[in-house]
């Protein structure tokens, strides 16, 4: 038989191959490649310890800080901040289940009216940042708004005492205003999954008996579990991560006390403590999710797939199933959007400076370095996962990958003091030896800023990527490397035309979640270094939310693009779409 070899330069192997068969005859023990594929498979593997880096630095600097005060704060404030977070997490986590479950089940199986419109407009409240539905209703429901003002108005109440009201500035405000800006990832993931099931499956229940109703709960809603929980836990991690709601409505959560202890008590090692706590909330909840389904697995019965027919609605229940569906948008979006609108209207002239300007042009130049940063380093890591896919690149990749389950509190302690080490060295040793302070080159610079955005969204971007060249077959690689092309050719020139898409869902994508990122930015900005999201946020703070309001409409106009393409990309999803 004829074997024919073939020096594979691209990949940095060596095989001799069956040309009938197509299987490798011998294969080359090496485990690290040569040629120009040790240096995808090196500069991989070092964006990926880079990008887990400032992980793992929390976890270095909480076990080992240099002052302890971690009795202090276990018998004191530490009980408060996880009471105080795991009560918002059950709160959020049952509100966006029930609204995220509910809209995507009546939108994707019922008839109803303007159902083409809800289908996108129920993911509108993703565009507008919580702490912004904070301050607007905080602005309406205060006992100054308008609001209070018109019953008192109606009814001739003179005081407070003369009725009651609730106070929206309490943990039953905070987990109302985060569930309607965070049940659109329960809503997203649970309509792609109802989307991907087969009809058949549903009419087999119906045929045994099975209601609407008995059927979405025996049958529909148990093959969605497994994105439903995706859903309620990436709401979840932004639960974790948000700090302009807790803040401005004052509940004390883990978020608030590393700004306290940090900002406060200038204690990095007590902040990192606490950033570590957050860390091991987080791996908990992974962990239990997937526990709890270790034995479960969950399959349609048929890749037979057809136009899902709709159910039919009575009166009531249609009218209930348009409550489902517009009350989330109005009150997420649209009562929002008008306040933001009114104010930006009516205060343009105090709003419209070169301040404002300035503000805007901070958070475009952090947000497309950043996507800049981190849609390169996610494109490398995916490519030289594809080249060479080793289970040691994969897990570097995994833990880089970690960044967006952390909040960006403790990604910026993680960030900051080792930048700050670095500075001090650098600029010591360069004291010592030369007479020159640089000053800080790293910690005080917009670079620490888009450091750590590039570490949080580049699991976003990685994502995006990856499924995009999952897309492009392994034979096109083959045929590249046949005519002689090498690894950075291959990507310029086949791969890249091919993944324009992803590679721009994952620009727009990391671009809207930098113009919104608060935490991260109010910790590692510069001195004199505003962004939208801190101008807003100081503001409202200050409660002056008529001056903030057109930063705060520009993020949200900004955030309205990728949920049109969201919807888009979800409306297609079903197996056997044609358009």
């Amino acid at each position: 038989m004829l074997a024919v070899k073939q020096d594979y330069r691209a990949s940095g192997s060596s095989e001799t191959f069956d040309p009938l068969n197509s299987r490798p005859l011998v294969r080359s023990m090496r485990w690290w490649p040569q040629g120009q594929s040790s240096w995808w498979l090196g500069g991989a593997m070092v964006i990926a310890l880079l990008v887990a880096a400032p992980i793992v630095a929390v976890v270095y600097l909480a076990l080992f800080p240099t002052e302890n005060i971690w009795p202090h704060l276990a018998s004191t404030m530490l009980p408060r901040y996880l009471s105080n977070t795991f009560i918002l997490m059950i709160g959020v986590g049952i509100g966006v289940t029930l609204m995220g479950v509910s809209s995507a089940w009546v939108v994707t199986m019922c008839r109803l009216p303007g159902k083409r419109f809800f289908e996108w407009a129920m993911l509108l409240p993703m565009a507008v940042p919580a702490y912004i539905v904070a301050y607007v209703y905080t602005d309406l429901l205060e006992y100054a708004g308008p609001v209070q003002g018109t019953i008192r108005g109606w009814f001739g109440f003179e005081s407070a005492r003369d009725y009651w009201f609730p106070d929206i500035r309490t943990k039953g405000g905070a987990i109302l205003v985060l569930s309607l800006t965070l049940y659109p990832y329960v809503y997203m993931l649970a309509r792609a999954a109802f989307l991907s099931q087969s009809v058949c499956v549903l009419e087999a229940a119906r045929v045994l008996g099975r209601g609407p109703w008995n059927a979405f709960v025996t049958v529909a809603l148990p093959l969605a579990r497994p994105a439903i929980v995706v859903g309620v836990i990436i709401a979840l991690m932004e639960t974790l991560n948000d700090f302009g709601t807790i803040d401005f409505f004052a509940v004390h959560t883990l978020t608030a006390g590393i700004f306290n202890v940090w900002l406060g008590m200038g204690n990095a090692g007590g902040a990192a403590q606490i950033a570590l706590t957050m860390l091991v909330v987080v791996v908990v909840l992974i962990v239990a999710e997937r526990y709890s389904r270790r034995r479960q697995r969950f399959h349609d019965t048929t890749s037979r797939f057809q136009e899902l027919p709709g159910y039919e609605l009575g009166l009531g229940a249609k009218t209930a199933a348009l409550l489902i569906c517009s009350l989330p948008i109005v009150l997420g979006f649209v009562i929002p959007a008008l306040v933001l609108i009114y104010y930006s209207v009516g205060y343009f002239d105090q709003s419209w400076t070169s301040d404002f300007f300035e503000f805007a042009r901070n958070s475009l130049l952090v947000s497309w370095l950043a996507t800049l940063m981190a849609v390169g380093a996610a494109l490398f890591l995916a490519y030289a996962l594809r080249l060479f896919p080793k289970p040691a690149l994969r897990a570097c990749i995994r833990l880089a990958s970690v960044g967006y389950a952390v909040p960006g509190a403790v990604l910026a302690i993680g960030v900051l003091v080792p930048f700050a080490g670095l500075d001090n060295a650098i600029d010591g040793f360069l004291r010592d030896n030369f007479g020159i302070s640089t000053g800080l080159l790293l910690s005080g610079t917009i670079f620490a800023i888009v450091f750590a955005y590039s570490v949080r969204f580049m699991a976003v971007s990685y994502g995006s990527i990856e499924a995009a060249l999952g897309k492009v077959r392994p034979s096109m690689d083959d045929a590249a490397r046949t005519l002689g092309e090498t690894p950075f050719g291959t990507l310029r020139r086949i791969h890249f035309p091919l993944v324009r898409g992803g590679i721009l869902a994952a620009c727009v994508l990391v671009f809207v979640d930098s113009m919104k990122e608060l935490p991260a930015t109010l910790i590692l900005r510069p001195f004199n270094f505003d962004t939208l999201a801190t101008h807003v946020y100081q503001y409202a703070k200050d409660e002056m939310i008529e001056q903030a309001a057109l930063g705060a409409l520009t993020i949200v106009l900004v955030g309205v693009i990728p949920v049109v393409m969201l919807s888009r990309a979800i409306s297609r999803s079903r197996p056997g779409h044609s358009n």
